[in-house]
């Protein structure tokens, strides 16, 4: 038997016979549901998951909302990812109720207004360290107490970033704190492939999330995509992001950890735009 889950324009169908069937999923970082993390929590559920979701401080109220759109609607637990003691407590409240996680999204990030913005050279080391715990050392908080709750036969990480290998106008230093999320995924890959624990990244596309707004020159980034990208890209669609995530927590990908997996149309392989901008098509 299936159910049936409706986001903003989406039906979705669960399947309980999915590739995440009998798999028990905690996702951080659900806001609205057009946030990736939603997507995430929605597609886990489409393929046979128990889904779990984190919220904390003025977002509980609207993460509990959103949980109510998905089918079944998640218990809602309140983390701050920054607190070890909550985090904790979070994980054995966790085991309490049901024993083993099989899989974490990590699905956070933020910034203090000026670390973004075009004022690199301004920021201060305190900024930096508010960036770096929220965004980055996170993801090694959450391995570090959620791991334990793991199977023997493994379990998977996954985490969320935007393409740190370049510079990007205004993104300032989200960049080097993506980078560093993307440098602890690796060394969690190392430390954790004994347990058969896998440990992977996905980056994605500019996506239009509540978070997005808050970076400066968005609209910019996105613009470059349609240009660009082979495949096309629809900001408007996480759905790429999400299956994909759905497939790195299944058993499908059982012999990969440490990697960056690009979903992004293909934009991060090309040189150059495909399409060059109008006023240059016009000059002879």
């Amino acid at each position: 038997m299936t159910s049936m889950a409706r986001s903003a324009n989406v039906v979705v169908v669960a399947r309980p016979d999915g590739i995440l069937a009998g798999k028990r999923i905690l996702v951080t970082g659900v806001l609205t549901p057009k946030s990736i993390a939603f997507a995430i929590a929605q597609a886990c559920q489409a393929n046979g998951a128990e889904v779990l979701l984190t919220s904390f401080g003025r977002a509980m109220s609207i993460t509990r909302r959103s949980a109510k759109r998905l089918d079944p609607a998640p218990a809602v637990f309140e983390m701050d990812v920054t607190d070890v003691e909550q985090v904790r407590a979070v994980a054995a409240a966790m085991r309490d109720q049901g024993g083993s996680i099989d899989g974490v999204v990590h699905a956070i990030g933020f910034a203090p207004a000026d670390c973004l913005g075009g004022h690199f050279m301004e920021t201060p080391w305190a900024s930096v360290a508010t960036a770096m715990q929220v965004s980055s050392f996170s993801l090694k908080t959450l391995a570090a107490e959620f791991v334990p709750l793991m199977p023997s036969t493994g379990g998977a990480l996954v985490s969320l970033t935007f393409d740190a290998t370049l510079a990007w106008p205004l993104y300032d230093w989200m960049g080097p704190a993506k980078a560093a999320l993307e440098a602890i995924g690796r060394y969690l890959a190392r430390d954790l492939g004994p347990r058969h624990v896998r440990v992977n990244t996905v980056s994605a596309g500019p996506l239009e999330t509540v978070a997005a707004k808050s970076i400066p020159g968005f609209s910019t980034l996105k613009d470059a995509w349609s240009g660009q990208a082979p495949l096309g890209w629809d900001a408007a669609d996480a759905g790429p992001v999400a299956d994909t995530t759905v497939f790195l927590l299944s058993d499908m990908a059982r012999g990969i950890s440490g990697e960056v997996i690009h979903v992004d149309g293909g934009y991060h392989s090309q040189g150059a735009p495909l399409h060059p901008p109008a006023q240059a098509q016009g000059e002879q």
